[in-house]
């Protein structure tokens, strides 16, 4: 009996502190946690959208999490892929959704994966939060890997 009460507890310790270091799943929903106003970007003589970040998605920041979603190659050739909740005729950039409907995927240096439009995978890595950088996505997921 105690034999079995040991494997029990170190069972259970074990589970524990794998749960803990597992990434937080995310979804598209959760993303929408931020508000944004138009603000005037002089070095493109233009106005953009500039997010405000809810709480929800700021205690995220920094985290290894999890997120699934529809590949949209950018280049290719330089291993640019951005994730998006919609498949490309409906994303951010050809259809009506929303900035926060995206994610650039920011891959380990030596990636070499490469992906095709639309196909649909979750990937793993830690989000960054951006808000004064325009050449980059607001949400960014960075040491992005497949975590299927």
């Amino acid at each position: 009996m105690r034999k079995i009460f040991i494997f029990v507890l170190l069972l259970t310790t074990v589970l524990a502190a794998k749960s803990a270091n597992d990434p937080a799943k995310i979804t598209w929903d959760m993303l929408k946690d931020v508000s944004f106003k138009k603000k005037w970007y002089p070095q493109e003589s233009i106005f953009m959208l500039y997010p405000t970040f809810g709480p929800a998605i700021k205690r995220l920041e920094g985290k290894e999490v999890t997120i699934k979603g529809y590949v949209i190659p950018v280049d290719v050739s330089t291993n640019m892929y951005v994730l998006s909740a919609f498949p490309y005729s409906m994303c951010f950039f050809c259809g009506g959704a929303g900035p926060e409907s995206v994610i650039s995927l920011k891959p380990e240096k030596n990636a070499s994966k490469k992906y095709k439009t639309d196909e649909m995978h979750t990937f793993k890595g830690v989000l960054q939060l951006n808000a004064d950088d325009i050449y980059e996505m607001n949400y960014i997921l960075k040491d992005a890997e497949l975590a299927e």
